[in-house]
Parts: structure tokens; C-alpha cells; sequence
């Protein structure tokens, strides 16, 4: 599938079981290969193409009938700023619905202030914590914008 309102060479691809996972896009978004890999095999993971350049990823996992995740979403680093995650976000909602979600979840640390403000910008609004969860899902201390990760801010999208 095409994403409108880019380059016209970008497309997406849902990735197939067993292919190889785009683990340096993924890296950008999730600290390690060891917490990607705890949700990854569940979801259905999808690359922004350029030919065979890879230049996006996201991750969507079904928490239920009604309600998806977005467990991992990135843009490389020389397309950062320019939109595309914002495309991004439209095209998971437009998946969500077509596949009958009515509610789209998603999740960051909450000194994230950069992530939860791109979030809250595209729709989402905030609904909780998950306390001390980048305490206990990952194997060593995170550290972002000075300060160690305890906190997930969880915000949510009716679809």
C-alpha cells in the first residue's frame, strides 16, 4: 500500500513471518533487542519503503477485538521531523478501522515529553500509568533527557 503525501517511491509492507526484522529502525523506539523481541513475534510489523530502503517501522498488537496497540513506531533518523511519523499514525488508524478496532492504545516513558506531545498532537489523549514498568521490563536502567525511565504514560484513540 501506498502512503499518500509522500514520495511516490514510498510504500508500506506488512513484513511475513519469519523474514528479517528491521531491528535497526526498531532499535530507534525500544532500548534493546530483548525487549522488542518480547512483543515483535506477536504483532504485525510494517516498513515504509524506498526501493529496498527501509525508512520506517511500527508494530501493532491486538490486545483484543476491540482495542490495538501501537507497540513500536519509528522514522530513521534523516526523516525525522519531516512528517512522516504523523503519516504514519494516519495509516495505523486507517488499518485499525478497517480492521474493526475501536480503540487504539499506545505507550511511552513519561519524561518523554518530546513523544507524548507527538501523540497527544495526532489525537491521542492521555488515560494512565503504568508504574515502574521500564523498571521491570528491561534488563538494565534506561536513562532519557537526564533522567532514568520508570513510568509508562499510556494514551489512548477512539477510533
Amino acid at each position: 500500500m501506498y502512503i499518500e503525501s509522500l514520495n511516490p517511491a514510498y510504500y508500506l509492507e506488512l513484513v511475513e513471518a519469519n523474514s528479517q526484522l528491521p531491528y535497526s529502525l526498531l532499535l530507534l523506539a525500544d532500548e534493546t533487542r530483548y525487549a522488542i523481541d518480547k512483543y515483535v513475534f506477536d504483532s504485525n510489523v510494517y516498513v515504509l519503503r524506498d526501493g529496498m530502503d527501509e525508512l520506517a517501522v511500527f508494530c501493532l498488537y491486538q490486545i483484543d477485538e476491540s482495542i490495538l496497540e501501537i507497540k513500536n513506531i519509528a522514522v530513521c533518523s534523516e526523516l525525522q521531523g519531516k512528517g512522516i511519523g504523523t503519516l504514519l499514525i494516519k495509516e495505523i488508524v486507517q488499518i485499525a478501522r478497517s480492521q474493526g478496532y475501536e480503540e487504539l492504545i499506545v505507550g511511552t516513558a513519561d519524561c518523554g515529553v518530546d513523544q507524548i506531545r507527538f501523540y497527544e498532537r495526532n489525537g491521542f489523549v492521555k488515560y494512565g500509568i503504568k508504574k515502574d514498568f521500564f523498571i521491570h521490563n528491561y534488563e538494565q536502567p534506561i536513562v532519557e533527557n537526564g533522567v532514568q525511565l520508570r513510568d509508562m504514560v499510556m494514551l489512548r484513540m477512539d477510533l
